[in-house]
């Protein structure tokens, strides 16, 4: 497995160790690609905010924002795109969650690969496929169904 990511961090933004991501993003693509390059930015709210309002005409700052590569057809190329995490909103998602952090970071990082990929979790099927397959990446690293977590809280 040749799995290479660049992970960029703006200005003072903090989160988890550059091999935790790493070693996150393998386990989403375990099985999946063997050989893969892309780009995750850890970024403040403000940055999040913008992207959100130009990408996805929503107001403010969100967790994770996928940016998959089109690859145009018979260019052979293993990008698969960016994920833009905000550091502020899943910390604060973590505590209202009642989730350890380091595995909310998991479950963000999973989920965004998951999206590099083609899944997604607009319709009720493809939300069940999505959540089932981050279920089982995540509890193959340790960390606990993270759907459960959040309804088990409420």
């Amino acid at each position: 497995m040749t799995i290479h990511v660049d992970i960029q961090r703006a200005a003072q933004i903090t989160g988890p160790a550059d091999t935790l991501v790493q070693s996150w993003v393998e386990s989403a693509l375990r099985g999946r690609r063997e050989i893969a390059e892309m780009t995750i930015r850890l970024v403040d709210e403000t940055e999040s905010a913008e992207l959100n309002q130009t990408y996805r005409h929503k107001q403010g700052p969100t967790n994770v924002l996928s940016f998959p590569f089109d690859v145009p057809p018979g260019v052979p190329m293993d990008l698969l795109g960016d994920l833009v995490i905000c550091a502020a909103v899943v910390e604060r998602e973590a505590v209202e969650q009642h989730k350890h952090h380091e595995a909310h970071w998991a479950h963000m990082v999973v989920h965004g690969t998951l999206h590099l990929l083609g899944y997604d979790h607009i319709e009720a099927q493809e939300a069940e496929v999505m959540e089932a397959l981050e279920i089982s990446i995540l509890t193959s690293m340790g960390f606990a169904n993270p759907y459960e977590e959040e309804t088990e809280k409420q």
